[in-house]
């Protein structure tokens, strides 16, 4: 069965929560200065990519912030966490649109440099999601 645009959107929403997740916690440690930056770039850039809404009505946008948050506070493998992304981008790269792909980079990348910098293992990180991306 195929999933409806609505569900989709929501899932693609949920994993670049994972995504985001994955770049903040990949020097091992989440920074107030990267979940902020997180915030500011899902209500400046992500609220504005559709009009797809969660079964609450709210932005379905909005559940980046949900699942990233969850994932802090179960403090889950971002290794594992970033191979559920990935699996997800492989199985669904339809709902990945250029402009998808270049904000999510753009957000990566500003979570990576929004805590002293980008640092060794973030950088890996960004380069192992651009690859996936040029696939």
């Amino acid at each position: 069965m195929l999933e409806s645009k609505k569900e989709l959107g929501n899932k693609l929403y949920q994993n670049l929560g994972k995504l985001f997740y994955a770049i903040a916690m990949a020097d091992h440690s989440v920074h107030m200065k990267e979940m902020e930056k997180l915030n500011e770039v899902v209500k400046d850039h992500w609220l504005d990519v559709d009009d797809i809404e969660d079964a609450y009505g709210t932005d379905a946008a909005f559940q980046i912030i949900s699942v990233f948050d969850w994932l802090l506070e179960y403090e889950k493998d971002q290794e594992e966490i970033y191979e559920e992304f990935e699996a997800f981008y492989m199985d669904h790269k339809v709902a990945f649109t250029p402009a998808i792909k270049h904000l999510a980079m753009s957000t990566s990348r500003a979570i990576a440099a929004a805590f002293s910098g980008s640092n060794k293992s973030e950088l890996i990180l960004l380069g192992r999601l651009q690859l996936l991306f040029d696939k």
